[in-house]
């Protein structure tokens, strides 16, 4: 696939060999492609924040998280330097995991309200939750080329979710595009013009299969967006229920 000439010959090699999550995700912690984010995730680690300045820092790419079976899968746009880059899940340790986390609690789709830590005991029921960029990047911008040069790892976890996978939700606009080119890349036919971003945003992608696929639009849980009122629970929970609700219906 045309992806695959972003990464070096030893990764894509690694990647075509991957079939299943549990692989892909020991590939995804070993990867070191991007000299900037290596750097930055390292140095936040040695440095921390001072409220964490006693905990060991994850300090690693952060890996999607949940059944490897799931009919709904979630897409944010990179770890929280000192949530998920400290702890080592996805969305959490912060507020915007909270927020997320807490929206799954109340639609039955996660065991707990908060994803503390790797070892809290968090399940997650018919939903997967990953990243489209799996280090954390300063300032939560990912340039360009670090976008480019990990969009083969999330290509490779939807091809391997897609026998169950029905929904997905883009939580923010760079999820949402990052979706729609992934998905287009793996041969799903995507509406024109292209679909635009935005909360609550609907479009339906048919995939080589003939399976018809939802994509739902979120604001991100970020405090930016939930601070200011942007984004309230019962809104992040009506998107994350429609998807929900599609996988159900089919």
């Amino acid at each position: 696939m045309e992806w695959l000439g972003r990464l070096s010959k030893p990764t894509a090699v690694t990647l075509k060999k991957i079939n299943n999550l549990e692989d892909l995700d020991k590939a995804i912690i070993k990867c070191d492609a991007c000299p900037r984010l290596v750097d930055w995730r390292q140095d936040v680690a040695i440095t921390k924040r001072k409220s964490y300045e006693n905990e060991k820092y994850w300090g690693k790419p952060v890996t999607g998280f949940g059944p490897a079976d799931a009919s709904m899968l979630i897409v944010g746009l990179a770890p929280g330097a000192h949530g998920a880059n400290r702890t080592g899940r996805v969305f959490t340790g912060d507020r915007s995991g909270d927020w997320l986390y807490g929206s799954l609690h109340r639609l039955g789709l996660a065991k707990y309200p908060h994803s503390i830590s790797l070892d809290d005991g968090q399940e997650l029921y018919g939903v997967r939750i990953t990243c489209a960029v799996h280090c954390a990047p300063p300032d939560n911008k990912p340039e360009n080329e670090e976008k480019k040069r990990c969009a083969p790892w999330l290509e490779k976890e939807i091809t391997l979710l897609l026998p169950t996978a029905l929904s997905f939700v883009a939580l923010g606009s760079f999820a949402w595009t990052g979706l729609l080119t992934t998905l287009a890349d793996l041969g799903f036919a995507i509406e024109k013009p292209k679909p635009k971003f935005g909360h609550g945003s609907e479009t339906n992608v048919v995939g080589p299969d003939g399976i018809k696929r939802l994509i739902i639009g979120s604001y991100h849980p970020s405090q930016q967006n939930t601070f200011t009122g942007k984004l309230t629970e019962p809104m992040l929970d009506s998107v994350l229920q429609r998807g929900s609700r599609f996988t159900q219906l089919k």
